[in-house]
């Protein structure tokens, strides 16, 4: 069997002009992994308002970040993607779960050059039902309704791998070196708090109560995302010899009135600029690629945030991107698949 690499990431319009960020848009929340309500419900929340509200403020956002060479996420993960190719000998083909680059593509891109077992690698170092299980679903009915030929081997989160807590580490200390920070904040993709109780293959274990996601050995973690990002946070301040109180897990890009996973970037860089933080470092674990959200979210609405409540320096540290360091990591996977050896753990 010829092996292939599938790498996924989230996807983007085609443009920043409201018609393409619309219907990319219209994709992505109709999802009923992103948005987990009834169809009816979704159809009426997205078709019937969002999309009639939301596309031209978002594409006014994505103006602001556009690149020459198109959308930052699409051209940092094809970068990426041809500095691992570089580093192994197997077909690797680039996919978004959402957008033209679609799922169908790149597994067609794969079987074209022979491959009949691939490796789904999504791009996201922690496990979430809106992204990592929505690539998972969508592979398998395009395997089943197009190619049956082909065998699926999947990849489970790297939040803990000890190569990538590595790279993470290094890619925050060189930003931070010889800067006088005060606090650094860890903001990852919020989820709704019922998406992590559905990843609860323990039925009813999770209490959202903070406690367990610091609990070793608990089958739920292998689905848990707040844990796992909680634990990126624990594994990542250990490396850096980080001291209690200088940084902090936070949620961002919430939507709608559900309860989310807290505490909230924005307002926590709110209430800590007016309780005099004056210097900030923020990163952004749950993205490996530059976006809206890191770009935009971010770099601009969160520093914009910190400023007006008395902040004086907001230092965003990039996602690892295209780092060499980070493609040996990815490279590092896919030679333990082929190898069949059993991935380093914190």
């Amino acid at each position: 069997m010829k092996k292939g690499i599938l790498l996924v990431n989230l996807g983007s319009p085609d443009s920043p002009k409201p018609k393409d960020v619309k219907r990319y848009l219209g994709e992505f929340l109709m999802d009923e992994r992103v948005i987990d309500v009834p169809l009816w419900a979704r159809t009426l929340l997205v078709k019937g308002i969002i999309l009639n509200t939301r596309p031209k403020a978002s594409a006014k956002a994505y103006k602001k970040i556009w690149w020459e060479e198109g959308s930052p996420l699409i051209v940092l993960s094809e970068r990426l993607k041809e500095k691992v190719q570089e580093k192994v000998e197997y077909p690797i083909a680039l996919a978004m779960r959402y957008g033209s680059m679609t799922l169908k593509k790149g597994l067609q891109e794969l079987v074209d050059k022979g491959c009949t077992e691939i490796k789904t690698v999504p791009l996201y170092p922690q496990f979430a039902m809106a992204t990592t299980e929505t690539i998972d679903v969508k592979i398998d009915e395009l395997v089943t309704e197009y190619f049956p030929q082909i065998k699926i081997t999947r990849t489970p989160a790297f939040y803990n791998r000890e190569d990538y807590i590595n790279v993470l580490s290094k890619s925050i200390a060189e930003k931070l070196d010889n800067l006088d920070y005060e606090h650094i904040l860890f903001s990852y993709h919020g989820v709704p708090e019922r998406h992590i109780r559905k990843s609860d293959i323990t039925n009813g274990n999770c209490k959202m109560n903070g406690k367990c996601c610091f609990k070793m050995g608990s089958k739920q973690h292998e689905f848990c995302y707040r844990h796992q990002c909680e634990i990126t946070t624990v594994n990542v301040a250990k490396k850096l010899g980080l001291k209690n109180g200088t940084y902090s897990t936070t949620f961002q890009s919430r939507l709608g009135f559900d309860p989310w996973l807290k505490p909230y970037t924005d307002r926590t860089i709110e209430r800590m600029g007016k309780e005099g933080i004056k210097k900030m470092a923020i990163v952004t674990p749950a993205f490996v690629s530059d976006c809206l959200e890191t770009l935009e979210e971010i770099a601009m609405e969160g520093e914009e945030i910190f400023h007006e409540v008395g902040g004086k320096e907001f230092t965003v540290i990039p996602c690892l991107n295209e780092r060499e360091d980070f493609a040996q990591v990815l490279a590092n996977m896919i030679e333990e698949w082929t190898s069949v050896e059993k991935p380093l753990t914190v």
